[in-house]
């Protein structure tokens, strides 16, 4: 390699492929491939390890240079064919959220050829679309991006990875939780229930998560098949397919839940197909019952949030919590969501500890000069 200027890199040629950088001592490898150099950190300055890695890289290269039709594929292609694969395992919304993620890549690296992707396309997406999105879409996007460059690194059709090197991790500011009070609840269900008579199976799902800390999609996938009036259970299903932990679950039936289903069932004789709640959600119901009470702009979640938080008032400790949400981590993500909860009633029920063994009527105050003394 013929030298360079003192201020770029100088190279020594010391194989086939293999070069020494002479300012660190480091080895790299270089290889031609469609035209196009190669250069490669072998991340050490010894000769035996550096020629090991050259041999492992050498392979790598040959396998890409032996799949037919690689210059053909595209990212686009490629990317269709890693989400068909991952609706194998995954429900329809995550793979709505997934097709979404793509079509913002498109635009940069649609039609550019797998193979050829570069640092320079993963650029052109961050700096077209990474500033314009929000810090959850940007996450998302990138891990996707990430994802399927993975892919066609495992099929043989990408040397490595640009887009570890050249898209940065963007921090995400997490939101303070909104909790509704007792009676922030009470009134956001009379509300709702006051606005018209349409309104009832809205009502009916605010309490429903309210009581239950269930999710939506598993509340409003709740059929009366699940409920055991014998057991005093429910299970959780999430229709059709698991829930987001894949596994159905078995908690109690809390009693502000079964006079609820008891009133929401009254005479009527339903299926054990028959949803609980006939509506998919409250959104609208919600949105504007908060507008109306003037309250918070609480949502579906929040009512989770509200289950958690009479669960930790009530002394309930964090690993049955977990288990009635369907948590697997035994109480962890309960403990560091909602752990401030459990010290501010603490030092509440403190207030209450008035006892003393001393008489309020044989206590007396020490005079500021015998204290001095």
């Amino acid at each position: 390699m013929p030298q360079s200027s003192p201020l770029q890199a100088v190279f020594h040629k010391v194989a086939q492929n293999l070069y020494r950088l002479e300012s660190s001592g480091t080895y790299y490898a270089l290889f031609k491939r469609s035209g196009k150099q190669i250069r490669r950190s072998l991340k050490t300055s010894d000769p035996a390890l550096g020629r090991r890695r050259l041999g492992e890289l050498r392979n790598k290269v040959a396998r890409l240079n032996q799949v037919r039709g690689a210059s053909k594929i595209t990212f686009a292609d490629l990317s269709k064919r890693w989400l068909e694969s991952r609706r194998v395992h995954l429900k329809e919304k995550s793979i709505s959220r997934l097709d979404t993620c793509l079509k913002g890549l498109m635009p940069y690296l649609g039609r550019v050829s797998i193979r050829n992707v570069s640092t320079q396309h993963c650029e052109a997406w961050l700096a077209g679309r990474g500033k314009t999105i929000s810090a959850a879409s940007y996450k998302h996007e990138r891990r996707v991006l990430l994802v399927v460059l993975d892919y066609a690194m495992r099929d043989g059709l990408l040397l490595d990875n640009p887009a570890r090197t050249s898209v940065p991790i963007r921090k995400i500011r997490k939101s303070a939780i909104v909790i509704p009070t007792q009676k922030q609840f009470t009134q956001l269900i009379q509300t709702i229930r006051q606005a018209d008579v349409r309104a009832k199976p809205a009502g009916d799902l605010v309490e429903l998560l309210g009581y239950s800390g269930m999710r939506l999609g598993e509340a409003v996938n709740l059929n009366w098949g699940d409920i055991d009036w014998d057991r005093k259970a429910f299970t959780v299903t999430d229709g059709e397919r698991p829930t987001k932990n894949s596994e159905a679950r078995v908690v109690p039936l809390f009693p502000a839940m079964r006079g609820l289903l008891e009133r929401i069932r009254g005479d009527s004789h339903h299926k054990p197909t028959d949803r609980v709640i006939p509506i998919a959600n409250a959104k609208t119901a919600i949105i504007t019952a908060c507008k109306k009470a003037n309250l918070p702009p609480f949502m579906h979640h929040d009512c989770r949030h509200y289950f958690c938080s009479n669960a930790i008032e009530a002394g309930i400790d964090f690993k049955a919590i977990a288990g009635w949400l369907g948590h697997k981590d035994g109480g962890y993500l309960v403990a560091k969501t909602y752990g401030h909860l459990r010290d501010a009633h603490s030092f509440e029920m403190a207030k209450r500890m008035t006892f003393s063994a001393v008489s309020r009527r044989t206590r007396r105050t020490i005079p500021a000069s015998v204290n001095d003394n």
